[in-house]
Protein backbone atom coordinates (compact mmCIF):
# COMPACT_ATOMS: atom_id res chain seq x y z
CA UNK A 1 0.00 0.00 0.00
CA UNK A 2 3.20 2.16 0.79
CA UNK A 3 4.25 2.17 -2.53
CA UNK A 4 1.05 3.15 -4.25
CA UNK A 5 0.73 6.50 -5.68
CA UNK A 6 -1.99 8.82 -4.51
CA UNK A 7 -3.42 8.66 -8.16
CA UNK A 8 -3.88 4.80 -7.50
CA UNK A 9 -5.63 5.34 -4.63
CA UNK A 10 -8.02 7.95 -5.91
CA UNK A 11 -8.77 5.98 -9.37
CA UNK A 12 -9.59 2.82 -6.79
CA UNK A 13 -12.12 5.23 -4.98
CA UNK A 14 -14.02 6.93 -7.48
CA UNK A 15 -15.16 3.32 -8.66
CA UNK A 16 -16.98 2.63 -5.86
CA UNK A 17 -20.51 3.55 -4.31
CA UNK A 18 -21.23 5.48 -1.62
CA UNK A 19 -21.74 3.26 0.97
CA UNK A 20 -18.21 1.50 -0.05
CA UNK A 21 -16.37 4.80 -0.18
CA UNK A 22 -17.72 5.87 3.16
CA UNK A 23 -16.36 2.56 4.82
CA UNK A 24 -12.81 2.74 2.98
CA UNK A 25 -12.30 5.69 4.12
CA UNK A 26 -12.81 4.15 7.87
CA UNK A 27 -9.92 1.81 6.55
CA UNK A 28 -6.77 3.95 6.65
CA UNK A 29 -5.60 7.21 6.80
CA UNK A 30 -4.51 7.41 3.03
CA UNK A 31 -8.07 6.45 1.69
CA UNK A 32 -9.66 8.80 4.75
CA UNK A 33 -8.03 11.78 3.21
CA UNK A 34 -8.47 10.81 -0.28
CA UNK A 35 -12.41 10.16 0.38
CA UNK A 36 -12.94 13.94 1.33
CA UNK A 37 -12.22 14.93 -2.40
CA UNK A 38 -15.41 16.38 -3.37
CA UNK A 39 -15.36 14.97 -7.04
CA UNK A 40 -15.65 11.81 -5.61
CA UNK A 41 -18.89 12.35 -4.19
CA UNK A 42 -20.23 14.19 -6.70
CA UNK A 43 -19.14 11.06 -8.48
CA UNK A 44 -21.58 9.14 -5.91
CA UNK A 45 -24.35 11.45 -5.92
CA UNK A 46 -24.93 11.82 -9.75
CA UNK A 47 -25.00 8.54 -10.07
CA UNK A 48 -27.59 7.81 -7.47
CA UNK A 49 -29.26 10.53 -8.42
CA UNK A 50 -29.23 11.80 -12.23
CA UNK A 51 -30.87 14.88 -11.43
CA UNK A 52 -27.70 16.37 -9.42
CA UNK A 53 -25.68 16.63 -13.26
CA UNK A 54 -28.07 19.65 -13.48
CA UNK A 55 -25.59 23.15 -13.37
CA UNK A 56 -28.25 24.67 -11.27
CA UNK A 57 -28.20 21.44 -8.99
CA UNK A 58 -25.01 21.87 -8.62
CA UNK A 59 -24.68 25.25 -7.49
CA UNK A 60 -27.25 24.09 -4.78
CA UNK A 61 -25.63 21.32 -3.84
CA UNK A 62 -22.07 23.91 -3.29
CA UNK A 63 -24.01 26.43 -1.68
CA UNK A 64 -25.84 23.65 1.06
CA UNK A 65 -22.15 22.24 1.72
CA UNK A 66 -20.55 20.30 -0.76
CA UNK A 67 -22.00 16.59 -2.49
CA UNK A 68 -20.39 14.76 0.85
CA UNK A 69 -22.86 16.02 3.01
CA UNK A 70 -25.60 16.00 0.75
CA UNK A 71 -24.80 12.67 0.45
CA UNK A 72 -24.92 12.13 4.07
CA UNK A 73 -28.01 13.69 4.85
CA UNK A 74 -30.01 12.13 1.75
CA UNK A 75 -28.66 8.59 1.06
CA UNK A 76 -30.27 7.45 5.03
CA UNK A 77 -33.96 7.63 5.00
CA UNK A 78 -36.23 9.10 7.47
CA UNK A 79 -37.20 6.60 10.66
CA UNK A 80 -39.69 7.49 13.41
CA UNK A 81 -40.04 5.47 16.32
CA UNK A 82 -42.46 7.89 17.81
CA UNK A 83 -45.57 6.78 16.47
CA UNK A 84 -45.80 3.69 19.00
CA UNK A 85 -45.84 6.83 21.49
CA UNK A 86 -49.26 8.08 20.29
CA UNK A 87 -50.90 4.42 19.98
CA UNK A 88 -53.14 4.54 22.42
CA UNK A 89 -53.81 8.83 22.87
CA UNK A 90 -57.43 8.06 22.58
CA UNK A 91 -58.68 9.06 19.60
CA UNK A 92 -56.66 11.87 18.46
CA UNK A 93 -58.81 14.34 20.42
CA UNK A 94 -57.81 17.86 19.76
CA UNK A 95 -56.60 19.34 23.46
CA UNK A 96 -58.55 22.00 25.27
CA UNK A 97 -55.13 24.21 25.14
CA UNK A 98 -55.45 23.85 21.25
CA UNK A 99 -56.98 27.06 19.95
CA UNK A 100 -58.59 27.31 16.79
CA UNK A 101 -56.03 29.95 15.47
CA UNK A 102 -53.06 27.28 16.41
CA UNK A 103 -54.71 24.01 14.84
CA UNK A 104 -55.67 26.15 11.66
CA UNK A 105 -51.32 27.45 11.58
CA UNK A 106 -50.49 30.15 13.44
CA UNK A 107 -47.43 28.46 14.22
CA UNK A 108 -44.13 30.40 16.05
CA UNK A 109 -41.84 31.22 13.63
CA UNK A 110 -43.67 30.36 10.56
CA UNK A 111 -42.37 33.85 9.46
CA UNK A 112 -38.83 32.51 9.30
CA UNK A 113 -40.22 29.88 6.56
CA UNK A 114 -40.61 30.82 2.81
CA UNK A 115 -41.45 28.54 0.38
CA UNK A 116 -39.39 29.52 -2.13
CA UNK A 117 -36.46 28.41 -0.23
CA UNK A 118 -37.65 24.85 -0.45
CA UNK A 119 -36.37 22.46 -3.66
CA UNK A 120 -37.43 19.34 -4.78
CA UNK A 121 -35.34 16.92 -6.37
CA UNK A 122 -36.94 13.34 -7.69
CA UNK A 123 -35.40 10.85 -9.64
CA UNK A 124 -37.73 7.98 -10.39
CA UNK A 125 -35.60 4.73 -11.09
CA UNK A 126 -36.90 1.69 -12.82
CA UNK A 127 -34.31 -1.39 -12.77
CA UNK A 128 -31.25 0.17 -12.42
CA UNK A 129 -32.20 2.29 -15.34
CA UNK A 130 -32.90 6.31 -14.87
CA UNK A 131 -36.76 7.14 -16.43
CA UNK A 132 -37.36 10.83 -14.99
CA UNK A 133 -35.38 13.62 -13.24
CA UNK A 134 -37.14 16.49 -11.89
CA UNK A 135 -36.64 19.53 -10.18
CA UNK A 136 -38.98 22.33 -8.39
CA UNK A 137 -37.90 25.21 -7.36
CA UNK A 138 -40.04 26.95 -4.61
CA UNK A 139 -43.59 25.12 -3.65
CA UNK A 140 -46.22 26.31 -6.37
CA UNK A 141 -49.47 28.90 -5.44
CA UNK A 142 -47.12 29.57 -1.88
CA UNK A 143 -46.16 33.34 -1.90
CA UNK A 144 -46.14 34.76 1.59
CA UNK A 145 -49.88 36.76 0.50
CA UNK A 146 -51.47 33.14 -0.77
CA UNK A 147 -53.85 32.79 2.30
CA UNK A 148 -55.25 30.36 0.06
CA UNK A 149 -52.18 27.66 -0.13
CA UNK A 150 -52.10 28.25 3.57
CA UNK A 151 -55.43 27.27 4.69
CA UNK A 152 -56.09 24.96 1.95
CA UNK A 153 -54.62 21.06 1.93
CA UNK A 154 -51.28 20.68 0.61
CA UNK A 155 -50.32 19.23 -2.58
CA UNK A 156 -47.19 19.14 -4.76
CA UNK A 157 -47.52 18.14 -8.70
CA UNK A 158 -44.86 17.55 -9.86
CA UNK A 159 -45.70 17.05 -13.60
CA UNK A 160 -47.44 19.71 -13.88
CA UNK A 161 -44.92 22.48 -12.62
CA UNK A 162 -41.23 20.90 -13.04
CA UNK A 163 -42.17 20.51 -16.70
CA UNK A 164 -42.60 24.29 -17.09
CA UNK A 165 -38.17 25.08 -16.22
CA UNK A 166 -37.49 21.58 -17.26
CA UNK A 167 -35.23 21.03 -20.19
CA UNK A 168 -36.18 17.71 -20.54
CA UNK A 169 -39.72 18.25 -21.20
CA UNK A 170 -42.22 15.73 -22.55
CA UNK A 171 -43.74 11.83 -21.64
CA UNK A 172 -42.40 10.08 -18.89
CA UNK A 173 -42.92 6.42 -20.42
CA UNK A 174 -42.25 3.18 -19.97
CA UNK A 175 -42.21 -0.22 -22.47
CA UNK A 176 -40.87 -3.42 -23.15
CA UNK A 177 -37.78 -1.92 -24.05
CA UNK A 178 -37.44 -1.00 -21.06
CA UNK A 179 -37.84 -3.97 -19.19
CA UNK A 180 -42.06 -4.14 -18.87
CA UNK A 181 -43.38 -8.13 -19.70
CA UNK A 182 -45.50 -8.03 -23.32
CA UNK A 183 -48.85 -8.89 -21.87
CA UNK A 184 -51.50 -10.55 -24.42
CA UNK A 185 -54.72 -8.61 -23.50
CA UNK A 186 -55.47 -6.45 -20.52
CA UNK A 187 -58.35 -9.12 -19.44
CA UNK A 188 -55.41 -11.24 -18.86
CA UNK A 189 -53.44 -9.35 -17.13
CA UNK A 190 -55.97 -8.15 -14.48
CA UNK A 191 -56.13 -12.04 -13.66
CA UNK A 192 -52.56 -13.04 -13.21
CA UNK A 193 -50.83 -9.22 -12.66
CA UNK A 194 -47.66 -9.77 -14.35
CA UNK A 195 -47.27 -6.49 -15.39
CA UNK A 196 -48.16 -4.79 -11.95
CA UNK A 197 -46.10 -7.16 -10.26
CA UNK A 198 -42.56 -6.05 -12.39
CA UNK A 199 -43.88 -2.49 -11.64
CA UNK A 200 -44.28 -2.62 -8.36
CA UNK A 201 -40.93 -4.55 -7.84
CA UNK A 202 -39.05 -2.55 -10.09
CA UNK A 203 -39.83 0.72 -9.04
CA UNK A 204 -37.53 3.40 -7.36
CA UNK A 205 -38.25 6.84 -6.05
CA UNK A 206 -35.65 9.53 -4.56
CA UNK A 207 -37.98 12.61 -3.55
CA UNK A 208 -35.16 14.74 -2.08
CA UNK A 209 -36.03 18.09 -0.30
CA UNK A 210 -34.20 20.69 0.06
CA UNK A 211 -34.50 23.90 2.13
CA UNK A 212 -32.04 26.29 0.91
CA UNK A 213 -32.19 28.81 4.02
CA UNK A 214 -30.86 26.57 6.77
CA UNK A 215 -28.70 24.25 4.72
CA UNK A 216 -30.39 20.96 5.06
CA UNK A 217 -31.65 18.44 3.03
CA UNK A 218 -33.89 14.64 3.26
CA UNK A 219 -35.04 11.95 1.27
CA UNK A 220 -38.62 11.93 2.03
CA UNK A 221 -39.24 8.84 -0.17
CA UNK A 222 -38.93 5.41 1.17
CA UNK A 223 -36.85 4.55 -1.80
CA UNK A 224 -38.97 1.08 -2.83
CA UNK A 225 -43.33 1.29 -3.34
CA UNK A 226 -44.98 0.58 0.09
CA UNK A 227 -48.34 0.48 -0.95
CA UNK A 228 -50.72 0.21 -4.40
CA UNK A 229 -53.73 -0.02 -6.18
CA UNK A 230 -54.50 -2.18 -9.43
CA UNK A 231 -56.99 -0.87 -11.83
CA UNK A 232 -58.16 2.23 -9.50
CA UNK A 233 -59.98 4.40 -10.80
CA UNK A 234 -60.17 2.30 -14.33
CA UNK A 235 -58.60 -0.85 -15.52
CA UNK A 236 -55.68 0.67 -17.29
CA UNK A 237 -54.21 2.83 -14.05
CA UNK A 238 -51.89 1.72 -11.65
CA UNK A 239 -51.55 3.76 -8.32
CA UNK A 240 -48.25 3.20 -6.74
CA UNK A 241 -47.57 4.90 -3.19
CA UNK A 242 -44.23 6.03 -1.67
CA UNK A 243 -43.31 8.03 1.61
CA UNK A 244 -42.17 8.41 5.11
CA UNK A 245 -43.48 9.21 8.66
CA UNK A 246 -42.60 12.93 9.39
CA UNK A 247 -42.55 14.59 13.18
CA UNK A 248 -45.34 16.78 14.12
CA UNK A 249 -44.62 17.45 17.83
CA UNK A 250 -46.05 20.88 18.45
CA UNK A 251 -47.72 21.42 15.54
CA UNK A 252 -50.58 19.12 14.70
CA UNK A 253 -52.44 17.29 18.01
CA UNK A 254 -51.47 13.90 16.46
CA UNK A 255 -48.28 14.66 16.45
CA UNK A 256 -46.50 12.49 13.74
CA UNK A 257 -47.98 12.66 9.83
CA UNK A 258 -47.37 10.43 6.89
CA UNK A 259 -46.09 12.14 4.08
CA UNK A 260 -47.32 10.26 1.18
CA UNK A 261 -45.73 10.58 -2.43
CA UNK A 262 -48.10 9.04 -5.33
CA UNK A 263 -47.11 7.95 -8.77
CA UNK A 264 -49.95 6.63 -11.13
CA UNK A 265 -49.64 5.05 -14.67
CA UNK A 266 -51.43 4.92 -17.15
CA UNK A 267 -51.70 1.22 -19.55
CA UNK A 268 -51.39 1.78 -23.18
CA UNK A 269 -51.78 -1.08 -24.76
CA UNK A 270 -52.18 -2.39 -28.21
CA UNK A 271 -53.66 -5.86 -29.46
CA UNK A 272 -52.85 -8.10 -32.86
CA UNK A 273 -50.11 -8.72 -34.51
CA UNK A 274 -47.61 -5.99 -33.36
CA UNK A 275 -49.03 -6.13 -29.91
CA UNK A 276 -47.16 -3.76 -27.78
CA UNK A 277 -47.35 -2.52 -23.74
CA UNK A 278 -46.59 0.98 -22.80
CA UNK A 279 -46.84 2.76 -19.50
CA UNK A 280 -47.15 6.57 -19.36
CA UNK A 281 -46.57 8.29 -15.89
CA UNK A 282 -49.52 10.74 -15.31
CA UNK A 283 -49.34 11.77 -11.94
CA UNK A 284 -46.34 11.99 -9.62
CA UNK A 285 -47.40 14.00 -6.47
CA UNK A 286 -46.86 14.63 -2.27
CA UNK A 287 -49.14 15.57 0.05
CA UNK A 288 -49.27 14.92 3.70
CA UNK A 289 -51.67 13.48 6.00
CA UNK A 290 -52.18 13.14 10.04
CA UNK A 291 -53.46 10.01 11.28
CA UNK A 292 -57.28 10.46 11.03
CA UNK A 293 -56.12 10.74 6.94
CA UNK A 294 -57.24 14.56 7.42
CA UNK A 295 -54.77 16.65 4.79
CA UNK A 296 -52.74 19.30 6.63
CA UNK A 297 -52.71 22.53 5.33
CA UNK A 298 -50.32 24.20 3.30
CA UNK A 299 -49.16 26.77 6.53
CA UNK A 300 -48.46 23.94 8.97
CA UNK A 301 -46.91 21.64 6.06
CA UNK A 302 -43.91 24.04 5.38
CA UNK A 303 -43.52 23.93 9.35
CA UNK A 304 -43.38 19.82 9.43
CA UNK A 305 -41.02 19.76 6.13
CA UNK A 306 -38.81 22.43 7.71
CA UNK A 307 -38.39 20.14 10.88
CA UNK A 308 -38.28 16.72 8.46
CA UNK A 309 -34.85 18.18 6.93
CA UNK A 310 -33.32 17.99 10.69
CA UNK A 311 -35.40 14.56 12.01
CA UNK A 312 -33.67 11.06 12.95
CA UNK A 313 -32.69 8.62 9.93
CA UNK A 314 -30.95 5.90 8.91
CA UNK A 315 -29.30 3.32 6.70
CA UNK A 316 -31.05 0.11 7.53
CA UNK A 317 -33.63 -0.20 5.02
CA UNK A 318 -35.54 -2.66 7.22
CA UNK A 319 -36.28 -0.14 9.91
CA UNK A 320 -37.55 1.85 7.51
CA UNK A 321 -39.74 -0.06 6.47
CA UNK A 322 -40.74 -1.27 10.30
CA UNK A 323 -41.24 2.43 10.66
CA UNK A 324 -43.80 2.94 7.91
CA UNK A 325 -45.48 -0.32 8.44
CA UNK A 326 -46.27 0.50 12.27
CA UNK A 327 -47.55 3.80 10.96
CA UNK A 328 -49.65 2.40 8.75
CA UNK A 329 -50.78 -0.38 11.65
CA UNK A 330 -51.48 2.23 14.44
CA UNK A 331 -53.63 3.88 11.52
CA UNK A 332 -55.77 1.02 11.35
CA UNK A 333 -56.54 0.39 14.63
CA UNK A 334 -57.56 3.72 15.06
CA UNK A 335 -60.09 3.92 12.44
CA UNK A 336 -61.29 0.29 13.15
CA UNK A 337 -61.63 2.24 16.86
CA UNK A 338 -63.63 4.77 15.28
CA UNK A 339 -65.88 2.96 13.38
CA UNK A 340 -66.83 1.18 16.73
CA UNK A 341 -67.63 3.70 18.28
CA UNK A 342 -69.38 5.05 15.31
CA UNK A 343 -71.51 1.87 15.43
CA UNK A 344 -71.58 1.83 19.26
CA UNK A 345 -73.24 5.15 18.69
CA UNK A 346 -75.96 4.56 16.30
CA UNK A 347 -77.07 1.60 17.83
CA UNK A 348 -77.70 3.51 21.09
CA UNK A 349 -79.30 6.30 18.91
CA UNK A 350 -82.02 4.00 17.30
CA UNK A 351 -82.30 2.21 20.98
CA UNK A 352 -83.17 5.80 21.89
CA UNK A 353 -85.64 6.33 19.21
CA UNK A 354 -87.66 3.31 19.79
CA UNK A 355 -87.75 3.90 23.69
CA UNK A 356 -88.96 7.40 23.16
CA UNK A 357 -91.65 5.98 20.08
CA UNK A 358 -92.72 2.80 22.90
CA UNK A 359 -93.31 6.07 25.44
CA UNK A 360 -95.29 8.21 23.48
CA UNK A 361 -97.87 5.70 22.36
CA UNK A 362 -97.51 4.13 25.55
CA UNK A 363 -98.85 7.74 27.18
CA UNK A 364 -101.66 8.20 24.67
CA UNK A 365 -102.81 4.86 25.11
Amino acid sequence: MASLSTDVFYDILRRLDGPSLASAACSCAAFCSISREERLWENVCSSMWPSTNREDVKSLISSIGGYRKFYADCFPLIVNKEVTEYQWNGHLEYPEEWTEAEYYGDTVGLESISPLDFVSIVDIRYKDKTICSKVLWGIPNANGSNSWFHNCPFRIDLLNYAARDDDSEGEVTLSVSDGLPLIASMEKERKDGKLWKELRDGLRLSWIVVNRKVKQAANLASWSPLGGQRHWPTDRDFVIRFGSVLPAKDILPCQVVECILIMKFRVIHTEGDSAETTLKLTELSMQLEDMEGAHVNGRNSLVILKEALSCRRSKNYSEVLESCHLYSKVQSELKEEKMRNESRLDRLCILSGIAAFVTFWYCIL
